[in-house]
């Protein structure tokens, strides 16, 4: 699966940066479709294909950066991939759990 579409570069585009923001929009959710791991995208750098973002499900939850390129070659049990979540609606951070 394509995990960066056109729609999402324009998006995170017109968003830009969001480091000063205590309440960041998540644009993007990438998952493990066979374990915990999830991905927020916050924020994405089409030059280096680095996102920024919450990362849960590996220990301990953080914010940090993720490569696409790196989640795009994971290979997965029974041949699956990461996967782009096609149904995610934008949320703020703090509605995240609700």
């Amino acid at each position: 699966m394509k995990l960066m579409t056109e729609t999402l570069k324009v998006r995170f585009a017109e968003i830009g940066s969001q480091g000063e923001e205590e309440n960041p929009l998540i644009i993007a959710r990438f998952f493990n479709p066979c374990g915990p791991q999830t991905w927020y995208a916050t924020e994405y750098d089409p030059e280096t294909r680095i996102c920024f973002g919450y990362v849960t499900g590996m220990g301990f939850d953080e914010w940090g950066s993720f490569s696409i390129d790196e989640l795009e070659t994971l290979k997965l049990p029974f041949g699956l991939t990461i996967e782009r979540d096609c149904y995610f609606e934008e949320i703020r951070f703090n509605d995240l759990n609700e």
